[in-house]
C-alpha cells in the first residue's frame, strides 16, 4: 500500500487508500481453497458460474457465423495470410487472419492457435505481421508483436482477431489512420458503457473468441481438437480468461499480464478493459489460472516489467503459487511453467516452441 498513502504534508485528500485498505481486507469468496479434486471440480464450476455473471457471459446469444472471405490468400515467406469475418452477436463482425503455414499434405489437419493481440500493437494487424503502417512496424520492433507469424512458421494455423475498440473495430471517434489513431482503441469508453448495462468488456471479447473456436471446424485443415490460444499484455488477459472458462483451449501461453489485480489494477493505472465490477470479491488471477488446470500453461515475464506492479515479478510468482495448489491435486505441476526473462513489457516466446509442442 505504499504507494497510497499521503505524502506528509501533502495539501491533497485522494481516496485510494481507502480503496486499497478495501481490497487488502475483503475476503475473495471463491478463491481457490480446494484440498480434493471433487473439492477442485465443485469450486470450478462456482467460479465459473460467478465470473460468467459478473462478466455478463451469461446472457450473450449466439447467432449464424455467416463466414465470409475478405482478402487473399497472399503468399509469404513460409506461410500464406487470408481475411475473413465472422458475425459473433447479431450485427457485431469480427475481422481475422488466417495464418497457414507452408508445406500441408493433401487432407492433413494442423493444430490451431489463437493469437490474440493487446494494446499499442494496432490490432490484429501487429500479431500477423501486416507492418504497412510505420507505427505497427515499430510496435513490432519494440514489443516483438508479430508472435502471429513466429508461431506459424512453428508450423500452427494461426487466427488472428480484432478485438472490439481495436483495429478495424474501433468506435467512431477513434477510427482514422494517423499514428495516434492506429494505435489507440475504444476499449475505455465500451468498458463503461457495458459496466452500465450489467456487463464487462472481457465478457464480449472472451465471447468473440468462444465464437471464433466454433467456426474452425469449417476449416479443412485446421484440427479442431488441438487448439491453443497465446498473447501479449492485454492479448494475454484474453487468453487467460478464455481457457479458464473454455476446456477446448488446450494449451495457453501468457506473457506480460499475469499478476495480482491490487497491485496493478489499484497502484497502476491501465485500460478500462482490465476491470470487472466486483471481481475482487470472489477471485484474484491467480485463482482464474487456476481454472485452466491440469490443462498447460506457460506464463512469461520480464523481471523489470512495470505492467506486474511495483514488486514486478514477486507480483507473478504471488499468483503463481495459488494456482499451482490446483495443479498439484492433479498431480501435473510440470503442466504449469514459469519463464522470467531480463527485461520489461514485450513478448518473449524463447520458450514457446517447446511448450507447444509438447502441449498440442
Amino acid at each position: 500500500m505504499d504507494g497510497a498513502v499521503k505524502p506528509e504534508g501533502s495539501a491533497y485528500y485522494p481516496m485510494l487508500p481507502s480503496l486499497m485498505r478495501k481490497a487488502y481486507t475483503a475476503d475473495k469468496r471463491l478463491g481457490f481453497q480446494a484440498d480434493s479434486l471433487p473439492g477442485l471440480e465443485a469450486w470450478r464450476g462456482e467460479l465459473r458460474s460467478k465470473l460468467a455473471e459478473l462478466t455478463g457471459l451469461d446472457r450473450m446469444k449466439a447467432c449464424a457465423l455467416d463466414p465470409q472471405h475478405m482478402e487473399g490468400p497472399v503468399q509469404l515467406d513460409g506461410y500464406r495470410r487470408e481475411k475473413l469475418r465472422i458475425q459473433t452477436e447479431q450485427d457485431v463482425w469480427m475481422p481475422f487472419y488466417v495464418l497457414v503455414p507452408d508445406g500441408l499434405k493433401s487432407g492433413e489437419k494442423r493444430p490451431v492457435v489463437i493469437a490474440a493481440h493487446g494494446h499499442a500493437g494496432g490490432g490484429k494487424e501487429s500479431v500477423a505481421g501486416v507492418v504497412s503502417h510505420p507505427a505497427i512496424h515499430a510496435a513490432v520492433d519494440k514489443y516483438s508483436y508479430d508472435y502471429g507469424v513466429q508461431l506459424v512458421r512453428q508450423g500452427y494455423v494461426v487466427l488472428c482477431p480484432d478485438a472490439r475498440g481495436f483495429g478495424e473495430r474501433r468506435e467512431y471517434w477513434k477510427q482514422g489512420d494517423s499514428d495516434k489513431q492506429v494505435m489507440s482503441s475504444s476499449c475505455n469508453h465500451l468498458n463503461h458503457a457495458a459496466i452500465s448495462m450489467g456487463y464487462a468488456l472481457i465478457g464480449f471479447l472472451i465471447w468473440d473468441l468462444q465464437r471464433l473456436i466454433d467456426f474452425l471446424p469449417s476449416l479443412s485443415y485446421a484440427d479442431a481438437d488441438r487448439i491453443g490460444c497465446s498473447g501479449f499484455s492485454g492479448g494475454g488477459m484474453q487468453a487467460l480468461w478464455l481457457a479458464a472458462l473454455d476446456d477446448r483451449v488446450r494449451a495457453t501461453v501468457v506473457s506480460g499480464y499475469l499478476s495480482g489485480y491490487k497491485d496493478v489494477l489499484l497502484l497502476e493505472t491501465h485500460c478500462g478493459c482490465n476491470y470487472v465490477p466486483r471481481l475482487w470479491e470472489y477471485a484474484d488471477y491467480g485463482d482464474i489460472a487456476a481454472l485452466i488446470a491440469p490443462r498447460p500453461l506457460l506464463v512469461e515475464s520480464g523481471d523489470d516489467d512495470p505492467n506486474s506492479g511495483p514488486r514486478r515479478v514477486d507480483n507473478v510468482r504471488e499468483q503463481l503459487d495459488i494456482t499451482g495448489k490446483a495443479y498439484a491435486l492433479f498431480g501435473c505441476e510440470d503442466r504449469l511453467a514459469l519463464a522470467v526473462h531480463e527485461g520489461g513489457h514485450r513478448w518473449y516466446g524463447e520458450r514457446v516452441a517447446s511448450f507447444l509442442k509438447e502441449a498440442l
